[in-house]
């Protein structure tokens, strides 16, 4: 299936009219960009299959096998399936091929789900020809006295990679190798730092199972291999891509360390990239395409760079911070700054479903119809309200006709003693007493595996019901328009999910033939490719690409809002919905109602704020960079990005 979740490019760089060295001039790493993981994947596997290839053709020792370097994680496994699907149809084969991993956790056994082990053999090594012995994984399965000969005798083996394929980690690491790491370390034993725990945390179904050691190649060891090739996909990883090859190298950032390496290329999809100068700024780099909406990016940068609002922009201000081009091209400073000013204002809508009887021509949402239907994708049963609370809330008040599908259950996310309480509550009110069987149940766990269905099932339960409550909190008819669809990709009973099918594409085509809607909103999440919230929004891209003939589908505009951790940029937004203090309150209502999600969430990552916090706090920040535009000052605004069609 192909990924859809990544913006269209609105002018930037021109690339093509400018030269290799100056388009690349701040990269001390060769990066290549590609619009999706997917079609960065295939470049990188031609890469491998090729190198395997070249391989076998010219080898002439019999005993000699081509050694890869595997990482694990979420990174590279569109690239794993791709190989196996090339391995399938007979393109490349793994018999003269050995392998090694880059890490496993410390102490864990090869049969345990969560082991790196078993993840290589899960997404690649089943599903391709290679022979049994030349399989070397790290085995983690060891007394600590016999760690240390064991690591030197893996190191000793592992300097002989040809080609190592590994990710970059949010931090800039590879493998365990965190901050702080050598470049001349080698294969160790190392100590899990708190960051990668507490993301490990939701893998191993509790804190108290995470291990706080590892196994890990060290950097002077990668650095041993001939060939090196660094992935990252999505927004999460921009900030690592741009540390990794533009920073300078330094045990902070360890994959910053490979730049001296001499044969090793960075590969991205657009979002990780979106920090790299030549995405983010490349008025610094070369000649650019000055489209409307990249003249706005590059006045709000300004902005931000001179400390002042956009009318009080001089020709000073662009020429000495290398944005003479833009004046070449578009008029006088003074000019642009009107256009922009007026552009950014008509973002800035009370009305997100369109405002009957008005002149729509500035405005971000026409008037007609009205009223409107709209559907609300939400990821878990939690994320509608956390995103765009507020705008929910105004579309139910200005009288549209506003659906919410809840994709997935949330079912995880529920700890243990919330379903205790919640049947202690049934049984005093006399509903029935299920406690003490439920609780044998979750006495019957096994440290490490999936959930029992049963536990599931009422933990999902729970967060429907939550669902429903913040609805009606927003004034929604919850026994109408709320739709809970279960998407199966995400019903694994495990942290682990599985792969969007037509059996999820299906269910959300059912619906939007049933609603028939004017608006789409959905969760513009551009982070991981493989996580809930980015398959849950392919899914829906998915559904209206095949349904693109329908007559409802041609009106239809989609609109991208954010989660609690992130916000559109202001240079990107196509629609700003200002939130009056008692809508910020409404909203926060609607978030208390999911009482599961309060004060502790099983997988709170590395933000330690509440939801509420984090959803106040975006937002009112929004308002601020709004009001350091030289716009009104609003309580708070909650905004997005509408998607090109």
């Amino acid at each position: 299936m192909t990924s859809r979740t990544t913006l269209p490019a609105d002018g930037g760089l021109r690339e093509n009219e400018t030269p290799y060295d100056i388009v690349h001039r701040f990269e001390k790493i060769p990066t290549k960009v590609y619009p999706s993981e997917g079609e960065a994947v295939v470049a990188i596997a031609d890469k491998v299959v090729a190198a395997i290839n070249n391989f076998v053709q010219t080898n002439t020792e019999k005993n000699k096998t081509f050694v890869l370097g595997l990482a694990t994680g979420r990174t590279p496994v569109g690239l794993y399936r791709e190989l196996a699907a090339r391995c399938e149809r007979g393109e490349v084969s793994f018999r003269q091929v050995s392998v090694y991993s880059l890490d496993e956790f410390y102490p864990i056994t090869a049969k345990e789900q969560q082991s790196r082990n078993y993840r290589i053999h899960e997404d690649l090594i089943n599903h391709i020809d290679i022979l049994p012995e030349n399989v070397h994984l790290i085995d983690a399965d060891l007394t600590k006295a016999d760690l240390e000969a064991y690591c030197a005798e893996y190191d000793k083996a592992a300097r002989e990679i040809d080609l190592m394929i590994m990710g970059i980690g949010e931090q800039g690491q590879v493998g365990f190798n965190v901050a702080g790491a050598s470049s001349r370390s080698r294969t160790r034993m190392v100590q899990l730092s708190h960051s990668t725990r507490t993301v490990l945390t939701g893998l191993f179904f509790g804190d108290g199972n995470t291990p706080r050691m590892g196994i890990t190649l060290g950097i002077g060891t990668v650095k041993c291999a001939k060939q090196i090739l660094l992935m990252a996909w999505g927004e999460d990883k921009a900030q690592a891509v741009v540390d990794v090859v533009e920073g300078k190298a330094t045990n902070d950032v360890p994959a910053s360390l490979l730049q001296e390496h001499p044969d090793i290329t960075v590969y991205t999809d657009e979002n990780a990239a979106s920090l790299l100068t030549r995405r983010e700024t490349p008025w610094l780099v070369g000649s650019c395409n000055w489209t409307p909406k990249f003249v706005r990016k590059a006045v709000v940068w300004l902005c931000a760079k001179v400390g002042k609002p956009i009318l009080k922009l001089t020709q000073d201000d662009y020429i000495t911070n290398s944005l003479s081009e833009l004046l070449e091209v578009k008029g006088t400073y003074d000019k642009v700054n009107i256009d922009v000013f007026n552009d950014l204002q008509h973002t800035i809508t009370g009305w997100p479903g369109g405002k009957p009887n008005a002149d729509d021509s500035t405005r971000p949402v026409s008037s007609t119809p009205f009223p409107t239907r709209v559907i609300i994708f939400s990821p878990h049963p939690d994320d509608d309200v956390i995103s765009m609370g507020g705008t929910f809330h105004r579309l139910v008040k200005h009288g549209h006709d506003v659906h919410v599908a809840y994709q997935t259950s949330g079912n995880v996310a529920v700890y243990d003693d919330v379903v205790l309480q919640n049947l202690d509550t049934a049984k005093e009110l006399g509903l029935g007493d299920r406690y003490d069987e439920v609780k044998e149940i979750i006495l019957s766990k096994e440290k490490g595996k999936p959930e029992p269905r049963a536990l599931l099932n009422i933990k999902g339960a729970i967060r429907r019901a939550e669902a429903k409550a913040a609805c009606r909190s927003l004034g929604l008819n919850d026994r109408t328009n709320c739709h809970f669809l279960n998407l199966p990709f995400y019903e694994t009973g495990g942290i682990k999910k599985g792969e969007l099918t037509d059996a999820d594409i299906n269910i959300i085509i059912a619906l939007l033939r049933e609603v028939k809607p004017h608006q789409i909103y959905v969760a513009g999440d551009l982070t991981d490719p493989h996580g809930t919230h980015r398959l849950c929004t392919e899914a829906v891209f998915e559904a209206v690409e095949r349904t693109k003939e329908e007559e409802w589908n041609k009106e239809c505009t989609i609109w991208l809002y954010r989660g609690a951790w992130q916000e559109w940029n202001l240079g990107m937004v196509d629609m700003a919905v200002p939130l009056s203090p008692e809508e910020i309150i409404a909203k926060r209502h609607a978030i208390y109602r999911h009482l599961s999600q309060k004060d502790i969430v099983p997988f709170p990552g590395a933000d330690k704020r509440e939801f509420w916090q984090r959803a106040e706090d975006r937002t009112q920040n929004t308002a601020r960079l709004y009001d350091a535009m030289g716009m009104a000052e609003y309580q708070a605004i909650e905004v997005f990005v509408k998607l090109p069609r």
